[in-house]
């Protein structure tokens, strides 16, 4: 799933770092360029990495600015080729090679390890050069304002092939994940940012051990706002900068799938409540059981506009991120290049719409987190819950 599509998985990071001080869009297609990807079709090679276009993953040619850069957006996409070979197919080729050598070489019976492993390379590049590479394509997109990267895939060897191509291409720079700790930094209002500091748990500024340590806050967050769920009318006001107006209104709820998490001696212990939800009872009943609320598919929307995800708190990750259709006016005689480049920018701006209403909840969420009468509050929303 592309970010141009309404369904989306998406995760964001932090670009740390000095860029040239003129011409970015240069030095950026200079990178694109240099690392671009390179077809291992007619190859016998296993595995090709780069960059494709974002409208195109056949094409890796960045030499005119408009296939990369859109106002202040850079949109590109990492292609991954691979061949694999089953097993299953390479045991009978590997045995018909050592029977092919033991009886050109009576002497032996039975294969020695240099001239196996070397069977063994003659065997699978032969087969690698029948076998068509898979493509994996990613899509990104760098917005220069916020300097976030938006990330479309939630798989940790996509990210780390990404993380580690991006520093690769754009010497300087290297991405930061967008983890909740650093998220609550942005949207937190300043005369509580100190009581944010307080609150995190981590020793040190390690991504791992901040996403590690600070699951209290998306295990918080989550807890709250099935609480409002319940018991409120799940209306909020936008209080973060992005498309929608500053004091707009907005809803907000969770409804349908609720994973809960519990660690103990006797290891992890999940329960997955699934389908439409009136009073949450087995969610409460787990909670009662001392188990947290670690994943729930939200709902936002505004007005007409509604927006689906699945959230990971402990990681802040957007799975499944359906936002409202791109719908666009044309005719037969819309060009095809502005027809996409229309679509890039209504499908951004969907998108960052459905992420201000997501940071205006953590806003709203935080000022009440992060007050002095929460200890009193919580104890509240459970014994409401328990007691629901």
């Amino acid at each position: 799933m592309g970010l141009l599509n309404n369904t989306v998985s998406i995760c964001q990071f932090q670009v740390v770092g000095t860029p040239p001080a003129a011409d970015l869009v240069t030095w950026v297609g200079e990178g694109l360029a240099r690392d671009g990807f390179r077809s291992i079709e007619h190859s016998s090679d296993e595995l090709a990495c780069g960059w494709a276009q974002l409208d195109d993953f056949q094409a890796s040619d960045f030499a005119s600015s408009q296939t990369f850069h859109r106002d202040h957006y850079f949109g590109f996409s990492l292609r991954r080729d691979q061949r694999k070979l089953p097993t299953a197919l390479l045991k009978p080729y590997m045995k018909k090679a050592e029977d092919d050598w033991l009886a050109v070489n009576p002497k032996f019976k039975r294969v020695p390890k240099a001239q196996r492993d070397d069977l063994r390379d003659a065997v699978r590049g032969s087969l690698l050069a029948k076998t068509l590479p898979v493509p994996a394509i990613y899509d990104a997109v760098w917005d220069t304002r916020s300097n976030l990267v938006t990330f479309a895939s939630l798989g940790s060897k996509a990210i780390e092939q990404f993380i580690e191509q991006f520093k690769k291409s754009f010497d300087g720079l290297r991405l930061v994940p967008f983890h909740p700790m650093a998220r609550a930094g942005q949207v937190v209002d300043a005369g509580l940012r100190s009581a944010l500091i307080a609150a995190n748990t981590s020793s040190t500024d390690a991504i791992l051990e901040q996403i590690e340590a600070n699951q209290w806050l998306g295990q918080d967050f989550l807890l709250w706002l099935m609480h409002e769920t319940m018991n409120a009318a799940s209306e909020y006001t936008v209080n973060q900068p992005g498309p929608a107006g500053a004091g707009e209104g907005f809803v907000a709820y969770l409804n349908d799938r609720v994973l809960l998490m519990a660690s103990n001696e006797n290891g992890v212990q999940k329960v997955t409540v699934t389908g439409p939800q009136d009073n949450f009872n087995e969610v409460r009943t787990a909670l009662q059981g001392g188990k947290a609320i670690c994943e729930s598919v939200l709902y936002l929307e505004k007005q007409e506009k509604q927006w689906k995800l699945t959230l990971k708190g402990d990681t802040f990750y957007f799975a499944s991120f359906k936002a409202p259709s791109v719908t666009l006016e044309k005719d037969a005689t819309t060009d095809p290049a502005l027809e996409r480049e229309a679509v890039f920018y209504e499908r951004m701006f969907l998108l960052e719409e459905g992420l201000q209403l997501f940071n205006s909840l953590l806003s709203t969420f935080l000022k009440q987190r992060l007050a002095v009468e929460w200890e009193r509050q919580e104890q509240a929303i459970r014994n409401y819950l328990s007691a629901a």
